[in-house]
């Protein structure tokens, strides 16, 4: 054989050998690093939500990929909110509107997203607050690890009048990183990451904070001096021109005015920037083990917070609203391969879209009974036109529509809200009434749900006993395993 032939050959294999590493190397499944935050708002940093708060490794995190922008969760409350994203069926469908209403039993049969990648060659685990905390399916799971209690504040901090107003609580806590659950759920996913796994994975990571109680070790407090807190920007007649179902949910006269009756504004204000500070450095120690780990070039990264959350904005607390602060959370999605770095997708999206998203993106099939559809080709070009609206609902038949323009609330008694973001990105003008919308909202009113399942059962656990659990009882809870 001649060495002409020979060298072709030898050139030809070499070629040969690349493409088919290539290709083995584009068909092999990502892996999917699953990330949660309880309670996170737009005050992060690469939302700019608040001028203050730090969020150096969310933020390295949303630089990497495409940051959502205009992100909106199904239900402005943990478990529907949660229930939603994780079985892709929205409140509307299922039923499940509020926190007190266990989600299983009114979807017995449905997959949910762990579930899916567990039966298509997936290893599924995680830790922390993936579902809402009462109600975990540890069916969904092939390992999972339960949040913690959290160290307890002094005496005298439990007692100051500057670390609580009413049942919106906060407070320094003089303890190491390490002692908080949090801390410990990270370790979870850190570990794991650390180890050698013979299938491709699907990892959950929740941390809870900045979910209340906010409080979290000392340093995180000192990161935002008291008096150099900026405080929400807030109309003192905004609710003048709100429907009174909308006033309802406000609740003007209860979280708000114990706040600016106890002087204790700035100082919650303080308390839920220590929070998110708190939780970003968990989320960067994930993210350092990722980096390190040999999964770190074929693991597709989400972060989401499940819903908003009010400081004051519309007189209002907590999230149980249709407005943008208590809709709007964070999302924002790594994809080898596929997404480029610093991303911005300006386009509204909802959570109901994340499970088929995932779907497509590790080649699973995607269930005829999702509610949302991928945002794929949103993560390949972010500034493509998206004409499907966010769709959030609080309750039986109360939804927001948010477009990329507007934002459009119609309550169960037929009243409605209509803000125009282009003009009043803080939702000041209510302009439901000016006969110059009316086309507007008919085109906007096309995406309300044309049904509205019946609300499924509540909770039949005592109230009071049913608060105290949500708080956390301080115990220690120990490590579940799903059946299967």
């Amino acid at each position: 054989m001649s060495r002409s032939l020979v060298s072709i050959l030898l050139l030809a294999f070499i070629v040969f050998a690349d493409v088919a590493s290539t290709f083995a190397a584009e068909t092999k499944q990502p892996n999917v690093l699953f990330i949660a935050v309880d309670d996170l708002n737009d005050w992060i940093s690469c939302l700019g939500g608040h001028p203050d708060c730090k969020t150096p490794n969310i933020d390295r995190l949303a630089s990497r990929g495409v940051l959502f922008t205009n992100a909106h969760c199904a239900a402005p409350a943990c478990n529907p909110s949660r229930a939603a994203l994780m079985t892709g069926i929205r409140p509307s469908n299922s039923g499940v509107y509020l926190n007190p209403q266990p989600w299983r039993p009114v979807m017995p049969d449905v997959v949910t997203l762990p579930q899916h990648f567990s039966r298509h060659g997936y290893q599924s685990v995680g830790s922390g607050k993936i579902f809402h905390g009462r109600y975990n399916d540890p069916d969904s799971w092939d390992d999972y690890l339960k949040q913690t209690g959290d160290p307890k504040p002094t005496p005298a901090v439990l007692k100051d009048p500057h670390s609580r107003a009413g049942s919106i609580i906060w407070g320094v806590l003089d303890v190491e990183d390490r002692e908080m659950s949090d801390y410990k759920m990270a370790n979870y996913a850190i570990n794991y990451l650390g180890k050698k796994h013979a299938k491709p994975f699907f990892l959950a990571c929740g941390i809870y904070r900045p979910h209340m109680p906010w409080q979290v070790p000392r340093k995180y407090y000192d990161m935002y001096p008291l008096d150099k807190i900026q405080l929400p920007k807030v109309l003192e007649n905004d609710l003048d021109d709100i429907p009174k179902a909308g006033v309802r949910m406000a609740k003007p006269e209860g979280d708000h005015a114990k706040i600016l009756k106890t002087d204790n504004w700035r100082h919650s204000v303080q308390g839920y920037l220590a929070s998110i500070a708190f939780a970003d450095v968990q989320v960067g120690r994930v993210l350092d083990a990722l980096d390190a780990s040999p999964y770190a070039d074929n693991t597709i990264v989400v972060l989401w917070g499940d819903h908003g959350w009010h400081l004051g904005e519309k007189h209002h607390w907590r999230k149980f609203s249709l407005w943008e602060e208590a809709t709007r959370a964070p999302l924002m999605m790594v994809v080898p391969g596929v997404t480029k770095a610093g991303s911005h997708c300006k386009q509204a999206v909802d959570f109901m879209n994340i499970y088929p998203t995932l779907c497509e993106l590790c080649v699973l099939p995607i269930g005829k009974h999702l509610d949302g559809v991928s945002l794929v080709p949103l993560l390949k070009e972010p500034t493509k036109t998206w004409e499907r609206p966010a769709l959030t609902t609080h309750g039986r038949m109360n939804h927001a529509i948010r477009s990329n323009q507007y934002r459009l609330i119609r309550y169960k008694d037929g009243s409605e809200e209509l803000y125009d973001h282009s003009q009043d990105p803080m939702e000041w003008k209510n302009l439901a009434d000016d006969p110059n919308y009316k086309t507007v909202k008919q085109q906007l009113a096309r995406w309300f749900p044309e049904k509205n399942a019946p609300d499924a059962p509540h909770d039949q656990s005592p109230g009071r006993k049913q608060k105290k659990k949500q708080r956390g009882s301080g115990k220690q809870k120990k490590k579940v395993k799903a059946a299967n």
